[in-house]
């Protein structure tokens, strides 16, 4: 443990640059992706900034059964697949059910565990047998302590725990963010990721479907990355209020660089006071 783990060219973890993951909810047309990738690796290229491209080929809990859930695995996985080979984009995709780790990790450098099935042992060791870096989502009823055994799970099969702090259930309909759990899961010894845009979801606030404050999620990764956290997690799309997934919390590419902007000059700061980070 403590151990930065790779992603793809990438290290992340302590003494590390930080990295951002970034891309659409749920993917879309070839073109739609491929577009929007090249706005993200320009955005990173200009910045040095260790990006993976992030989307989903089947969004598996959407609200409503009427919601769009994506082109699903054999399409979607071919779609990543373009992505990492015309783009040269290190690229990550979650997976819903066991026997789709397997056929996932033939293509994406890295793994994703959504927040619902944080618990599931057979899709964490699942995913851990591929022996990829496997990013486990906190979920919204988890304590930040009992993310270990989750971990655990991963890291006994052969795969590379990561976490990531997504937000806790507050009410109905809403989220909040304990930065508090940013620490304690670091000090749990693994990378520790903080997703900027689900932690401003408001759940089945939209009539059927996932509503959002985006406008906070700037502020939250700024708190996140004074933290101490080893990456930022965020969702963008070139027009978010016609995404057809989690639009109200994602940011457009403009917002983005912002963000990312504002997240690397707070590390740079943290930076100059060794020890600051780990202060857990």
């Amino acid at each position: 443990m403590n151990e930065p783990v790779n992603l793809g060219p990438f290290r992340m973890g302590r003494g590390c640059p930080l990295v951002v993951i970034a891309g659409p909810c749920v993917l879309q047309s070839e073109e739609k992706v491929l577009e929007l990738g090249r706005i993200l690796r320009d955005i990173a290229q200009q910045r040095s900034l260790p990006l993976v491209f992030k989307a989903s080929f089947d969004k598996a809990n959407r609200t409503s059964a009427d919601s769009y859930r994506g082109p699903g695995l054999k399409d979607g996985l071919a779609i990543l697949e373009t992505v990492k080979r015309e783009l040269g984009l290190c690229v990550l995709t979650d997976v819903h059910q066991p026997h789709q780790a397997q056929e996932a990790a033939q293509v994406v450098d890295v793994l994703q565990v959504p927040a619902f099935l944080c618990r599931q042992t057979d899709m964490l060791t699942a995913a851990g047998e591929t022996g990829l870096p496997v990013n486990i989502k906190k979920g919204q009823f988890m304590a930040p302590a009992d993310m270990a055994y989750a971990a655990e799970k991963v890291a006994r099969a052969g795969g590379k725990p990561i976490l990531t702090e997504r937000g806790s259930m507050f009410g109905y309909r809403d989220l909040v963010v304990d930065m508090r759990s940013l620490v304690w899961m670091r000090g749990l010894g693994y990378p520790v990721m903080f997703d900027g845009t689900h932690s401003v979801q408001q759940p089945g606030s939209a009539g059927g479907a996932t509503g959002g404050l985006r406008e906070m999620a700037a502020p939250l990764v700024r708190s996140a990355v004074a933290a101490g956290v080893d990456g930022v997690y965020l969702e963008v799309y070139e027009d978010p209020d016609n995404a057809p997934c989690d639009g109200p919390n994602s940011l457009d590419p403009v917002m983005f660089a912002r963000a990312v902007d504002q997240a690397l000059a707070i590390r740079s700061t943290v930076e100059q006071f060794p020890g600051l980070e780990r202060d857990e």
